[in-house]
C-alpha cells in the first residue's frame, strides 16, 4: 500500500434488504440494477473504489440517494458494508473489534455533520472537551486543548456561552473545533455547511480553507453543491445511484467530464476560479509575435483574463522556472470564460 493513502476502499457495496449477503452471493458479488429491482433491495453503495491521499480534501457528491453519505458510513463503521475492503492507515477497518473501532474512532477519526450534534446543557467549552472527557483525560488538559481548539476557530472569548446564545455558523465553528479537539488523522465532514445561510455557508467556506492550510489534515467531506467543492476540494468524488462516477481534480471534471450526469454538475461551475492558463494555452509558434508580457501555467484564467483580453498579440505562458511553455490568446480566454460546456 502507499504511504500516502490513509483511507483505501476496494469494491465496497453496500446493501439494504432482508438478507444482503444472500442476495449478493446469489448474483455472484455484482447484482445487476434489474437484480436489484426485481428483488425489492436497495444498492445504496455499489462497488465503489478510491484512495484518501494524506493531507489532500476529497470531496464526495451527487444528489440526493446517491450514496454519498452512505460511503462516509461505511468508512467510518457506522454501516458495516455488505462487501468489499475498507483500509484506514494500512490496516484492516473491517476487522477491527469493536473496542479497537471505539478507540480508533476517539483517537484517530474526527467527524462533522449537518446538525451540529451540540450538547444543549452544556456550554462552548464543555462541548469542545467533552471528546476529550470521553478519552479519559484530565479536566485541566482537556480544557486547555479545548480553549485551543475555540482559539482556532476564531470562539475565543465565548466559551461560556451555551449552544442557544450562538448564531448557526458560530455553532457548526464549536462543532469543528469539537472535532479537532482530539486531533484526528482523518477528518470526516458530511454536508456540514448545508443548513447555514448562504452570507455565513460562505464565511464558513473560507474559514474550512483558513484551517486546512494551518492543520494540512486529511479530510474526506460530503457535499451536494458543486461549486462548494471546487472551491474547497483537491479531488472530486460524483456518485450517482450508488456508483461512483467519476474521480478527478475540478479542472479535470470540468475540462473532461465522463458522461452528461458529470456534466451537468459542471456546467455552471465558476471556470475562471477552476481552469488554469496550461489547461487551455496552445504550444508557442515561433513564427507567431507574441506580447511581451508573461503570465504563470498555474494561474486560474480568472486571475490573468484582463490583462490576456486586453492583449492585441497572444500571451507568453511561463512555468515555474519562466521557462516559455505556451501561449494564450484572446479567444482561448473568451471561450473558456463565455462558452461554458464547450471547452
Amino acid at each position: 500500500m502507499d504511504e500516502s493513502v490513509q483511507v483505501e476502499c476496494r469494491n465496497v457495496w453496500k446493501v439494504f434488504g432482508a438478507d444482503p449477503a444472500g442476495f449478493m452471493k446469489r448474483h455472484t458479488g455484482s447484482p445487476t440494477d434489474e437484480a436489484f429491482e426485481a428483488e425489492g433491495y436497495i444498492g445504496a453503495v455499489r462497488d465503489v473504489s478510491f484512495d484518501v491521499h494524506q493531507g489532500e480534501i476529497l470531496i464526495i457528491m451527487g444528489l440526493s440517494g446517491s450514496g454519498k453519505s452512505t460511503i462516509i458510513r461505511c468508512i467510518t463503521r457506522l454501516n458495516d458494508p455488505t462487501a468489499g475492503t475498507i483500509e484506514f492507515e494500512g490496516e484492516n477497518l473491517l476487522a477491527a473489534t469493536d473496542a479497537e473501532l471505539i478507540e480508533i474512532r476517539r483517537h484517530k477519526m474526527g467527524m462533522v455533520f449537518q446538525n451540529f450534534g451540540l450538547l444543549p446543557h452544556r456550554d462552548v467549552l464543555s462541548n469542545v472537551a467533552f471528546p476529550l472527557e470521553v478519552q479519559g483525560i484530565e479536566r485541566g488538559a482537556r480544557e486547555r486543548r479545548a480553549l485551543e481548539m475555540i482559539e482556532l476557530v476564531g470562539l475565543g472569548g465565548r466559551e461560556n456561552y451555551f449552544p442557544r446564545e450562538l448564531s448557526g455558523g458560530q455553532q457548526q465553528r464549536v462543532g469543528i473545533a469539537r472535532s479537532l479537539a482530539v486531533e484526528p488523522d482523518v477528518w470526516f465532514l458530511d454536508e456540514p455547511f448545508s443548513a447555514l445561510d448562504p452570507l455565513i455557508r460562505a464565511e464558513m467556506q473560507d474559514e474550512f480553507i483558513r484551517l486546512q492550510k494551518l492543520l494540512k489534515k486529511t479530510i474526506v467531506f460530503i457535499t451536494h453543491d458543486f461549486e462548494e467543492a471546487t472551491k474547497l476540494a483537491d479531488r472530486i468524488g460524483i456518485m450517482k445511484g450508488g456508483k461512483l462516477v467519476q474521480i478527478s481534480t475540478p479542472e479535470e471534471m470540468v475540462l473532461n467530464p465522463a458522461d452528461d450526469y458529470v456534466a451537468e454538475f459542471a456546467r455552471n461551475a465558476p471556470q475562471d476560479r477552476i481552469v488554469s492558463v496550461g489547461a487551455i494555452m496552445a504550444k508557442k509558434n515561433a513564427r507567431v509575435k507574441t506580447a511581451s508580457l508573461r503570465v504563470p501555467m498555474s494561474a486560474k484564467i480568472g486571475e490573468v483574463a484582463e490583462r490576456v483580453l486586453n492583449s492585441d498579440l497572444p500571451v507568453n505562458v511561463v512555468d515555474n522556472d519562466d521557462a516559455i511553455v505556451g501561449v494564450i490568446t484572446r479567444e482561448q480566454i473568451s471561450k473558456a470564460l463565455f462558452r461554458r460546456g464547450s471547452l
